[in-house]
């Protein structure tokens, strides 16, 4: 990225330099951004208290956002600590001024209450945050407890839900300040929704957190991700700012993110249906797969590829509306694809392959999103006896959901464009291929438009544990799989670092 996406931060200032606008620059600069950062109000703080309130004269106000509309308009601003309703309103002013020329992403930290227990809202306060500034919000991160303040009790789906109906666009209700071993938000976005878990960091330099997270997820949008990949790289960041040591004052000290927390896959969080227990335990050992991966929709094409010296096949077969010969046909495909000591993998039917006796079952996410209660419960124990599961992954939330299942391999696609399916993804290109390969707590796949062997060169080149290809092993293809498989052996020789990953949607 040549020139840092610009954001405003529309927030307190914390004279003990914790939380509020100090916290927001430190996130911003781990998130590569430029921050604007503007007063709303003052405190006077330290780190075991909050000792007074001073919003800022609303012309004030308004001469910083007047000051800065010219010359470095946003593409995300983030709103914390407001003062006051007046200090509202000059900023929804000012929001609806600046999306009458450009597209400005708006994401709300309702800073009610300091951690320490100071209230900084009053009643007429959270009115305005109802009915004008939440009503214009592409995201929202309440803690749980500011989530009741303006919506009521209820269980975070519903408190999400409630907000959505302010006219929220993406809701994320943050955990980090409950106990237990996992530090659990709730999403609820257009892209997904479920339960975000990392493992529990014990830190005392855990201030302004909050403020961290909201400006990483305004960032995020700025540098183009969609929210629910926002909130993940939102968690990342606010995660490895957590320090254990010595704190600067009495209380808490600073939470301080870097920006190597981009390529830590210690920080990777994983997306749950339900509120998950433990962290989902890592498989180990060799990779499941390994270099070339061929998938074809023939019992009888993918024996011959396992005759060719082909190790990993996937059989790829549908089943249409009305098929009364499914089992048959399937279990024919099956028997005539199987050979000793190769990997034959079967995509979507789980069930039809534990009854065939087939190990390995491949899974997109929409067959995850499918499953019922009993689904998840049947496949999980299935997966306790055996099973070997490979998912489909396009975006960082996706990947976060198939962390979920901790799974054998993890797919991620299209590398590049491809016709073999219809998909509303963008390319992940190269790059993404290397930061899925660093990040992924599974061995990773390659899949999409790999039609030349030397663009399965460059997949295995990234770090991929295998790349796949399917119209580039059909009959009569130019290449025969030894063509493809020399070609593995030579880009695996290479090596590429990652780097930050682009938007894929």
């Amino acid at each position: 990225m040549n020139q840092k996406p610009v954001i405003w931060s529309i927030a307190g200032l914390d004279s003990g330099g914790g939380a509020g606008l100090s916290a927001d620059q430190r996130a911003a600069d781990a998130m590569g951004v430029h921050l604007c950062p503007v007063a709303a109000a003052l405190t006077a703080q330290s780190s075991v208290a909050v000792e007074g309130i001073f919003p800022v004269p609303p012309d004030q106000l308004d001469a910083q956002l007047a000051a800065l509309a010219g010359d470095l308009p946003p593409a995300a601003i983030k709103t914390g600590l407001l003062g006051g309703v007046e200090q509202l309103r000059v900023v929804t002013h000012w929001l609806d001024r600046l999306r009458e020329r450009a597209p400005v992403a708006l994401v709300v930290d309702p800073v009610l209450r300091a951690s320490t227990g100071a209230s900084f809202a009053d009643e007429p306060l959270l009115r305005a945050y109802r009915e004008e500034l939440l009503p214009r919000a592409s995201v929202a991160t309440p803690n749980r407890r500011e989530a009741v303040r303006l919506v009521g009790e209820g269980d975070v789906a519903a408190q999400a839900r409630a907000l959505q109906a302010l006219g929220v666009g993406s809701v994320c209700i943050t955990g980090g300040d409950e106990g237990g071993p996992l530090a659990l938000d709730w999403l609820d976005s257009p892209q997904a929704s479920g339960w975000l878990a990392l493992s529990r960091r014990d830190a005392r330099n855990n201030h302004g957190t909050g403020c961290c997270f909201a400006t990483g997820v305004a960032a995020a949008l700025a540098r183009g991700f969609v929210a629910a990949d926002s909130v993940v790289l939102a968690k990342m960041l606010t995660a490895s700012g957590l320090q254990a040591g010595t704190a600067p004052g009495a209380g808490a000290g600073p939470v301080r993110p870097t920006a190597s927390f981009i390529t830590d896959a210690g920080l990777l969080p994983a997306l749950f249906e339900t509120p998950p227990a433990a962290w989902p335990e890592r498989r180990t050992g060799p990779s499941a797969v390994r270099g070339l991966y061929a998938i074809t929709d023939s019992g009888a094409h993918a024996a011959r590829l396992f005759e060719a010296g082909v190790r990993t096949v996937q059989l790829r077969l549908k089943r249409s509306e009305g098929d009364t010969d499914w089992h048959g046909r399937l279990c024919a495909e099956v028997e005539s694809a199987r050979r000793p000591g190769a990997t034959l993998v079967l995509n979507d039917h789980w069930r039809d392959a534990l009854a065939l006796g087939v190990d390995f079952v491949h899974l997109g996410q929409e067959d995850l999103l499918a499953l019922s209660a009993q689904d998840r419960r049947d496949l999980a124990e299935a997966r306790a006896n055996g099973l070997r599961l490979g998912i489909s992954s396009h975006s960082l939330w996706e990947l976060a959901r198939a962390a979920a299942w901790a799974p054998d391999y993890i797919a991620c696609g299209p590398v590049w464009p491809t016709l073999t399916k219809a998909m509303p993804w963008r390319p992940q290109g190269l790059d993404n291929l290397a930061w899925w390969a660093a990040m992924a707590p599974a061995p990773v796949v390659g899949i999409g438009g790999v039609l030349a062997p030397e663009q399965l060169a460059h997949i295995a080149a990234q770090g991929a544990a295998a790349g796949c290809v399917v119209r580039g092993l059909a009959p009569g293809s130019a290449h025969t799989p030894q063509h493809w498989m020399a070609a593995w052996q030579s880009g695996a020789a290479q090596s590429h670092a990652a780097g930050w990953p682009h938007p894929s949607i």
